[in-house]
């Protein structure tokens, strides 16, 4: 019986150290496949930077150079092909080998790949001491990038963004006319995605002026010395003979039931061609304010929102003639009317400040055409704007997020922009 415990002890320890072996195994499985989903992403990041810089030298009529600059970009991504050991390989396809564009010559396609030393795998079995990775993406160039931020200020920093501020316009670009070398400043974790960042200046310090955490992708071409923006808006005129009326909005004394609750144009107030007309609008003593769908709202001095009464307007559009001020806890949903699909004017202003503070669960839609105001969008937690911007400068903080979209009225940079297609 001794004899037979013996062997059961040793059957324990010989089963514990098998189980420990699979743990360690599973361990280092799963070390390296975090590992190597890190190394992908990066792999993918590097192929779409290559096959940008490689799209535009093709646009260009510089197809030569395409190697060069796209083991260049690679480099930079962190993917080195001039490294003795383990280098990486850029593979470049013009025009495409694979995929929807296959001999399509308007675009050009790039494989990075390289292979990684593993982590843990390699103590269990030296075939796996390196595994390989690659990742493929297709750009084509040559097109222009409509411009759907245009920022004339002539000197200074034309765009300001700053705690975790982010832009997100894919599908258009950025035009700052500044001069100045700090015209375009993106600091604090603040980002922009973007087709293209165009300055006037010449000699903008990138280095200086995008630090401190924040970030332009690398998908985003940026061009110094371009031409400035050229937007072309008319602005609505007040009709002949309308009749301009003082502030409605008189809070809970008014003739309203006393419930601080309105909705605009007031019952007995005329508009003509759907344009209504105060001489200033301040919401801050009401409890809520409904703009009616379809009317231009023809404000001949300010526009102050206050009190964190909300305002809600879908499809209609505002002329502003002072400044706007919508304040921090007023939750706001407004958008312009659209023409197929594209959202158009929301705020005309000739003010020379439009403050967009926006409150929880707040959403913007549409063009700001303020061509004399600093425009500022702060504390955008939870605020959603689908925006385009004309104005001197844009300040962007506290996490305000801004995505924007292409139009026809802004202008284009014009220079090759190559653009991700696959």
């Amino acid at each position: 019986m001794k004899f037979l415990k013996d062997e059961n002890g040793q059957a324990a320890l010989m089963m514990a150290s098998f189980l420990a072996l699979v743990a360690l195994g599973f361990m280092a499985l799963a070390i390296d496949a975090g590992y190597f989903f890190r190394e992908k992403r990066m792999a993918q990041g590097a192929a779409d930077a290559a096959a940008i810089a490689a799209a535009e030298e093709s646009s260009s009529g510089n197809s030569v150079n395409m190697q060069s600059v796209a083991n260049a970009i690679a480099k930079m991504n962190g993917f080195d092909t001039t490294l003795a050991s383990n280098p990486a390989v850029v593979q470049i396809n013009n025009p495409p080998k694979y995929g929807s564009y296959a001999g399509n010559t308007g675009y050009v396609e790039v494989v990075v790949s390289k292979p990684v030393p593993t982590m843990m795998l390699g103590a269990f079995t030296h075939t796996a001491n390196t595994m390989g990775i690659s990742a493929r993406a297709v750009a084509g160039g040559g097109g222009t990038s409509p411009t759907c931020i245009c920022l004339e200020e002539p000197s200074g920093m034309g765009l300001n963004m700053s705690n975790n501020a982010s832009i997100a316009a894919t599908n258009c670009g950025i035009t700052v006319d500044s001069s100045s070398s700090n015209a375009v400043g993106v600091v604090g974790s603040a980002s922009v995605s973007a087709l293209s960042i165009g300055t006037v200046s010449t000699n903008w310090d990138n280095s200086s002026n995008i630090n401190n955490g924040g970030s332009i992708s690398s998908s985003t071409k940026v061009v110094t010395g371009v031409a400035a923006c050229s937007p072309t808006i008319t602005p609505p005129t007040l009709p002949s003979g309308i009749t301009c009326y003082s502030n409605p909005i008189q809070g809970y004394i008014a003739s309203n039931n006393y419930t601080g609750v309105y909705t605009l144009p007031l019952a007995g107030e005329t508009a003509v061609n759907g344009t209504i007309c105060y001489t200033s609008l301040d919401t801050s003593d009401s409890a809520s304010v409904t703009f009616t769908p379809g009317y231009t709202y023809y404000i001949q001095g300010a526009f102050n929102t206050g009190g964190g009464a909300p305002l809600t307007g879908n499809g209609v559009t505002f002329y502003v003639g002072g400044n706007v001020n919508i304040a921090n806890g007023v939750t706001s949903t407004l958008s312009a009317p659209t023409v197929s699909g594209v959202p158009q004017t929301l705020f005309y202003v000739n003010g020379s400040t439009v403050t967009i503070q926006g409150g929880s669960n707040s959403s913007f839609s549409g063009l700001i055409d303020a061509p004399n105001a600093a425009i500022t969008l702060n504390n955008g937690t939870g605020t959603t704007a689908n925006m385009d911007i004309v104005g001197q400068s844009l300040t962007m903080a506290g996490g305000a997020s801004l995505t924007s979209y292409a139009t026809s009225n802004l202008g284009t940079l014009n220079n090759s922009v190559a653009k991700i297609a696959e």
